[in-house]
């Protein structure tokens, strides 16, 4: 009987390493083996960075309302604690918004919850 090798299925898995890896410097563009892995670490590193992209952004948002809750005279634990106490359910991120391109709106939420 003779080998079935599947060369139709090899060339497409080789030729989707390697369209991954146009643009990577020298060898890791064109040899096999070297995208391989330098693909195989790059979709690692975008998977780890897509989590730790929401952490960043959060950690961006709430330095922003702290700083606009600081310039109406309190402070972010005190706002986000009067924002649950009167339900008022603004995420952190809309807050943030509101904080730098609305300051006055901002300023009437912090009113209302103060």
């Amino acid at each position: 009987m003779p080998r079935s090798v599947n060369s139709v299925a090899s060339r497409k898995r080789r030729k989707k390493i390697l369209k991954a890896a146009k643009g990577y410097f020298g060898a890791r563009s064109n040899v096999y083996t070297v995208a391989k892995n330098a693909v195989e670490k790059g979709w690692t590193y975008a998977y780890r960075d897509r989590k730790n992209k929401k952490r960043v952004f959060r950690a961006l948002w709430i330095a922003r309302i702290n700083a606009g809750a600081r310039q109406n005279g309190t402070t972010y634990s005190k706002l986000m604690h009067g924002l649950s106490q009167k339900e008022i359910g603004l995420n952190r991120k809309v807050l943030a918004d509101l904080a730098m391109n609305n300051p006055e709106v901002f300023a009437s939420i912090v009113k209302e919850v103060a």
